[in-house]
């Protein structure tokens, strides 16, 4: 029979290779779209190391769970948690707009580092080479040298012409 003890490790170890397995298919799909769409391997780097971050929150908190945390009172911590930050996010709600965007650009934007684009804006049109793209930023080098980041969520809500 097995004891308390025995039945928190098997659980751990349990979550432990679910989590090298889940990681290991998420890298190769992460890996897959970068090939299929010929995308920097740093734009998947990026993904990655954001994935991975969300991935291990979530493991940790089954570990949390499986070590005897009080349910209620872990369930009020992270409501407590979640309320702080729903309130930090919603006064600074280009964060999340701009996370959100950046998975929008990597998995189903034309764009990569590399294009020369156009942003076609009627105040200020904008053209030159996308030289990163990062989680919050896409920067772009014009023909005079100049650089320019614009936030992912204005980028995606702009009309872009590739030459």
């Amino acid at each position: 029979m097995i004891d308390g003890l025995e039945l928190q490790i098997a659980e751990t170890l349990v979550v432990v290779f679910s989590y090298i397995i889940v990681r290991f298919a998420v890298d190769k799909a992460i890996d897959k779209v970068t090939n299929k769409f010929d995308y920097q391997r740093a734009r998947s780097k990026v993904m990655k190391k954001f994935v991975h971050f969300f991935m291990l929150f979530i493991a940790l908190q089954f570990f949390l769970f499986i070590w005897g945390v009080d349910q209620s009172e872990l369930v009020f911590f992270i409501t407590s948690m979640l309320t702080v930050l729903g309130i930090a996010f919603f006064a600074q709600w280009s964060i999340i707009s701009n996370v959100t965007s950046s998975f929008i650009i990597f998995f189903s934007y034309p764009c990569k580092i590399g294009d020369t684009i156009t942003v076609l804006d009627k105040d200020f049109p904008i053209m030159g080479k996308i030289i990163d793209i990062e989680i919050f930023f896409v920067t772009i080098k014009t023909e005079e040298d100049e650089v320019i980041t614009i936030p992912n969520n204005v980028f995606i809500q702009k009309v872009i012409k590739q030459k």
